[in-house]
């Protein structure tokens, strides 16, 4: 039995719990390899997520945003396929989920299938410098 130890079990960082979990998930979403993707930066605000889908239809991929975990999905309809006599099968034809953990600030702005390619592109909007003035009251 291994124990890993983080930098977050220090009792100096107390109330870590969310960001340790968010490291062991990426840690964990790493390790996967099907389908292979990218993540290319898109100028100064924008990422763009891009997965090998090949032999995937719109109807059956999902892309779900849950907090700030992005989950992508797919899930093939192998009905009525069960006849077909392969004599060397290398297209990987199994389902697969994919998980992203976004940066606070990024927002999901679209998605597209091209060419066996699902693109999610991501964006952080410019946030408006709103300067507040702070009253200052007197005894």
């Amino acid at each position: 039995m291994t124990t890993r130890t983080l930098m977050f079990d220090s009792p100096f960082l107390l109330g870590f719990d969310h960001t340790r979990a968010l490291i062991d998930r990426a840690a964990k979403a790493a390790a996967e390899s099907y389908p292979p993707y990218n993540v290319e930066q898109r100028g100064d605000a924008a990422v763009r997520i891009t997965l090998a889908v090949a032999g995937f239809s719109p109807d059956e991929l999902a892309i779900t945003l849950e907090g700030r975990q992005l989950t992508i999905a797919g899930k093939r309809d192998e009905a009525g396929k069960g006849d077909q006599a392969f004599l060397h099968r290398g297209i990987a034809a199994r389902g697969f989920i994919r998980n992203f953990v976004l940066a606070d600030g990024l927002e999901v702005q679209a998605a597209r299938l091209e060419h066996g390619l699902l693109h999610v592109d991501l964006v952080r909007p410019e946030q408006e410098r709103a300067v507040r003035r702070i009253p200052i009251t007197a005894d």
